[in-house]
């Protein structure tokens, strides 16, 4: 059984509107999940971190309340995606201390409810 906050490959989110978005950082949340978007830490994360509503059910895919989480596909499934994943992972090996540590990650996440386990 694949636990959905252990995943260490890229996870995509997609909402009941078509929105579809990579996920920078997830926690699990009392009623759900909190994410961060790529590039979240270089844009207002009022718009960039989510709290999405809802039971987890599966093993990957995952169901969150009405949205879908799976493992990001290559560039031929979900080529847009997978080139911001790319981005992505490009801008912190070149910014690497750009990126903000995980304690204040960590505060985001938790100023939206999310559980942070700091043993892990």
């Amino acid at each position: 059984m694949a636990d959905l906050f252990s995943v260490t490959a890229p996870l995509l989110i997609r909402h009941p509107d078509g929105r579809q978005r990579v996920m920078a950082e997830r926690f699990p949340h009392p009623s759900g999940l909190v994410y961060f978007e790529l590039f979240w830490h270089l844009h207002d994360p009022e718009t960039t971190v989510h709290r999405v509503e809802g039971l987890w059910k599966g093993e990957g895919p995952w169901k969150v309340g009405d949205c879908v989480i799976r493992v990001l596909g290559c560039h031929g499934t979900d080529g847009l995606l997978a080139r911001q994943y790319d981005e992505w992972r490009a801008h912190l090996t070149e910014h690497g201390g750009s990126y903000p540590e995980r304690a204040f990650i960590e505060a985001i996440a938790r100023r939206l409810g999310a559980v942070v386990d700091r043993a892990g």
